[in-house]
């Protein structure tokens, strides 16, 4: 057993750390009382085992999980942070090796931590996200458990408010009167259960790091969300042969009106309840079951640009309905490529262009008008393919993740698996969520939602519930 820290004292993680052992923290720069004290060089003292008690316990290091640790130490709530990876840096780190952001750099502030690390305009590669998330953890100082997955939450002792909750983990067992699951919205890579033989190699894209990494030959991407379609073209400008199947995804521009799409988006985030103009709100969806649908596509890659699926047809990039059925190399898709298309087509304009026409016209902003052009180019309908004829060797599934919440032990509703919450606030108290998929609106998912949403939370702290 280590020697425990002092009451109120804070410790970090910091990110050029590589591995910590299981469930325990090491004491990088200390921060007492608010006064900051002199720091050293990574490690300075002895790790610390978890502490049996504390405040909240934030589930979760992505930016999501420190922007709340930097609410919480601005509230002077003794919390910290549990991460199940061996290093900082968030679910950035199961990407592939070329992901970039779709969010230009401008827009990737943090609270705290503006952007100031080059182009503004440019967009951050997988490497660089990792490391500007490590570093926030730095820059805010927070309280970090690498390597400390948990197992099970459960409520702690009947009517006791200092230990409403029991956090079991690998590294021990914690106290705490608050929970605060930061664990995003990517849980378990879904593949469907189907007939494909072993000839056929299959891999999710959480799985995939490039093409020199999958078998020769051509490869079948299944899903046209912003993961199916990057990779598409990356494969693609590879040299394989890539067949698409294109699922009921909406596409942007990247720019319109001579803004980039999440320029628009963050303007509606920060302006729009004073301009009349907000995003629509998670309660104001048709089917609480839109939540799950896949983003609308474009990329960042190659300084950023429109991913219309007509023209991957016309460049050479093979395009079938959604994926139906497999029985050994054969695979079956539906008749719909055609309404798919035209659906990814309308998207922006049935969506999102009125918004950001009301804003223009509420704020009085000057801007240039509407430039982009048509690309019109008819895709014949193929309804099965035998890949091995085809010389398909890999099938790449871009088709999300189903939610976990095993580890989560308590008497809160779920729907569709997931824990109900009004933005972020459960029935449960003590326990509220960060980063969900429509905590507000589809803005949660970027770092500007993400940031706002926080702010609620806190908000509610001193609540009774």
């Amino acid at each position: 057993m280590g020697v425990r820290s002092p009451p109120g004292t804070l410790t970090l993680v910091p990110p050029e750390v590589g591995r910590v052992r299981n469930g325990q923290v090491h004491l990088v720069s200390s921060v007492t009382a608010g006064r900051h004290q002199a720091q050293t060089a990574y490690p300075r003292g002895v790790p610390e085992d978890l502490p049996a008690s504390t405040h909240t316990v934030v589930i979760g290091a992505g930016h999501a999980g420190l922007i709340m640790s930097r609410l919480l130490r601005q509230a002077g709530r003794e919390h910290v942070v549990l991460e199940r990876r061996s290093t900082l840096g968030g679910g950035w780190q199961d990407r592939w090796d070329a992901f970039q952001l779709v969010t230009p750099n401008l827009l990737t502030d943090l609270p705290g931590q503006p952007y100031d690390a080059g182009d503004p305009n440019g967009f951050m590669t997988r490497d660089q996200i990792i490391s500007r998330t490590a570093r926030y953890a730095e820059v805010i100082d927070a309280p970090i458990a690498l390597e400390t997955e948990v197992r099970r939450v459960t409520l702690g002792d009947a009517g006791s408010a200092a230990t409403r909750f029991v956090v079991e983990t690998s590294g021990g067992t914690i106290r705490s009167v608050d929970v605060i699951g930061a664990t995003g919205a990517f849980h378990i890579p879904r593949i469907p259960e189907l007939g494909f033989g072993p000839s056929i190699a299959q891999i999710h894209a959480h799985d995939y790091r490039n093409p020199d990494a999958l078998p020769p030959g051509g490869v079948l991407v299944v899903g046209t969300g912003q993961t199916g379609v990057q990779l598409a073209e990356e494969l693609f400008e590879a040299g394989r042969d890539v067949t698409l199947s294109v699922g009921h995804c909406g596409r942007v521009p990247r720019r319109y009106r001579d803004r980039d799409y999440f320029w628009w988006i963050r303007q509606l985030v920060l302006h729009g309840e004073e301009t009349g103009t907000p995003l629509p709100t998670i309660g104001q969806l048709p089917d609480p079951r839109m939540r799950f649908a896949c983003n609308p596509h474009l990329s960042g890659h190659g300084g950023g640009h429109d991913t219309n699926l007509r023209r991957f047809a016309a460049d050479g990039i093979r395009l079938v309905g959604r994926f139906d059925a497999a029985d050994g190399t054969r695979a079956r898709f539906r008749a719909d490529l055609e309404e798919n298309l035209a659906f990814a087509d309308a998207t922006f304009d049935q969506r999102f262009r009125p918004l950001f026409e009301a804003y223009i016209a509420a704020s009085g902003l000057a801007v240039p008008p509407d430039d982009r052009q048509p690309f019109e180019f008819r895709v014949p309908e193929v309804t099965e393919l035998d890949l091995a004829a085809e010389g398909i060797s890999t099938v790449l599934w871009t088709t999300g993740y189903a939610p976990d919440y095993g580890w989560l032990e308590v008497p809160v509703e779920r729907q569709f698996g997931v824990p109900v919450h009004d933005r972020g606030i459960t029935d449960v108290p003590g326990l509220s969520f960060i980063g969900m998929l429509w905590q507000r609106d589809n803005a949660s998912a970027n770092l500007a939602g993400v940031a706002r949403d926080a702010e609620y939370v806190a908000s509610r702290w001193d609540v009774a519930v």
